[in-house]
């Protein structure tokens, strides 16, 4: 399909779809389903010009319908992707794309490869007797929260756009439908392995980590032991990604294998949420019901599912069982260092800690045990202390964060004599602190503020404006101050839902 603004040379959408060349097995062909009256609420302007797309095209009505589902371009080849996965420890050997649609591929302006998925675009072969549709309440959601994710540099899909269907969708009642334009690097889930090796398919497994190789780690092509290779660089993509979201407080919600991205990125926002107040064992998601995937657990989540990710390279590994084993578990024996090195050097920059010193653990782990025992607010606590590293001046704002403030000041007082033996001036560690503790997180009462407006009253305003404030996350904004603060005890949102 030509795309064409008024005034403008005609600009071709640059489709390039290398998975839809892979065998049949590896998904279904088919069509998103049209929609009534397709509506734009947003169009992610500036990531479709890093896309190589045409915003003032993709807004105009025949755009708009592309990202409703409603046309489909000429060069698009939509499919439904394939894929198991172990939902809740169980696994399940067929679930796939039962509500979304992949257009196609796009190479964007940095030479990258990125995916362009419909999101709620009508029922698939893997629907499983759903109706493929999204509200427009999860729609919101994830746009608002994986671009919120984008802002504070952590690696997620994107939102290109949301679009209102016209038409309603049933679940608990009616509710305004919606889809979602999703971009990522590629959605190859681990659950995606286990779709094939689960069959025995084991040529199916090479072809799918050859792809992957490819497109997300060639450097694993020149290793003598590619998949090896593959294996490690998974790991060590996804220990940095879970010690990204335990730093900014992020808990995903339901740490699925068929929600793990072989490409290191935050993949499928459910009953995701940030803390308010700092509490380890914190479970949003209104499914899990034993915590399995509470704040604290996603670290040890992570590495279960890369063990199953190693089960299914088992045969590329070595011809032999038993080598093969050795060679995976030595694979995975790294995990738990590498998750922690991140995490603990993230939190030594939470902390203003430009050197490492013995005792920097205690001190974070003594901190976040205060917090937790004092209902100190975790995003707050972190942003406040980097005007405190200033000096002593700024400890009020911090105290009062705390039950008891003096669990603060004991603290606070080993802060200081840790933070004299560091290089940096107060100034100079101050900003450092600031570029890594943001102001403003999507905290939980907002989104849902968000969603009440949009669902009930059509007003999208809101949204609008939390997502200015979001794009912004690590600089100070008066004009939106009241929106750093945490939720009064009648706002707290407790559970969250899935999208489905």
């Amino acid at each position: 399909m030509t795309l064409q603004s008024p005034g403008q040379s005609p600009v071709q959408f640059p489709f390039d779809n290398s998975y839809a060349r892979l065998p049949d097995r590896f998904f279904a062909r088919v069509a998103p389903t049209p929609v009534d009256a397709p509506r734009l609420v947003r169009l992610n302007r500036d990531l479709a010009l890093a896309l190589r797309l045409d915003p003032d095209w993709l807004a105009s009505p025949q755009g708009v319908e592309i990202l409703a589902g409603k046309r489909v371009p000429d060069e698009a080849e939509p499919i439904a992707m394939a894929y198991a996965g172990h939902q809740f420890g169980q696994f399940v050997p067929q679930l796939g794309d039962g509500r979304a649609v992949l257009l196609g591929e796009v190479i964007d302006r940095e030479g990258v490869r990125r995916d362009i998925q419909l999101k709620g675009s009508g029922p698939t072969p893997f629907s499983r007797r759903g109706d493929g549709r999204a509200a427009v309440g999860p729609v919101l959601r994830e746009y608002v929260v994986s671009e919120a994710m984008a802002k504070l540099g952590i690696p997620t899909t994107r939102a290109l756009a949301a679009v209102t269907t016209g038409e309603t969708v049933v679940r608990e009642r009616f509710l305004p439908g919606a889809v979602l334009t999703r971009v990522a690097s590629s959605h190859v889930r681990v659950g995606t392995f286990e779709f094939f090796a689960a069959r025995g398919d084991t040529e199916g497994v090479r072809l799918l980590a050859d792809h992957v190789i490819a497109r997300h780690y060639p450097q694993a092509a020149e290793s003598e032991r590619p998949y090896r290779a593959l294996l490690d660089a998974v790991g060590a993509r996804q220990a940095e990604l879970v010690a990204q979201w335990l730093l900014v407080g992020f808990i995903h919600g339901v740490m699925n294998t068929d929600n793990m991205s072989i490409a290191g990125e935050t993949i499928d926002y459910g009953p995701c949420a940030f803390m308010d107040t700092y509490d380890p064992a914190t479970v949003f998601s209104s499914i899990d019901h034993a915590g399995r995937y509470a704040y604290a657990n996603q670290p040890r989540i992570a590495q279960w599912n890369l063990t199953r990710l190693a089960e299914t390279l088992l045969p590329l590994l070595d011809e032999d069982d038993s080598r093969a084993i050795a060679e995976a578990q030595e694979a995975l024996s790294g995990f738990a260092t590498r998750i922690d090195a991140a995490y603990h050097a993230g939190m030594r920059r939470k902390l203003g800690l430009a050197t490492e010193r013995d005792g920097d653990i205690a001190l974070e782990q003594d901190l976040l045990k205060a917090m937790a025992e004092n209902q100190a607010d975790f995003t707050l606590t972190f942003r406040r202390l980097s005007d405190a590293a200033a000096g002593p001046a700024g400890d009020e704002a911090v105290r009062r964060l705390f039950a008891d403030p003096t669990a603060y000041d004991a603290w606070a007082a080993r802060w200081r004599q840790r933070l004299a033996d560091e290089p940096q001036d107060g100034a100079a560690r101050q900003a450092a602190m600031r570029a890594v503790n943001p102001a403003f997180i999507p905290r939980n009462h907002r989104v849902e503020a968000v969603i009440e407006a949009a669902v009930e009253r059509d007003d999208f305003g809101p949204f609008e404006e939390l997502l200015t404030v979001l794009s912004k996350p690590y600089e100070d904004q008066p004009a939106f101050a009241p929106y750093a603060d945490p939720p009064e005890p009648h706002e707290r949102v407790l559970r969250t839902f899935c999208g489905t």
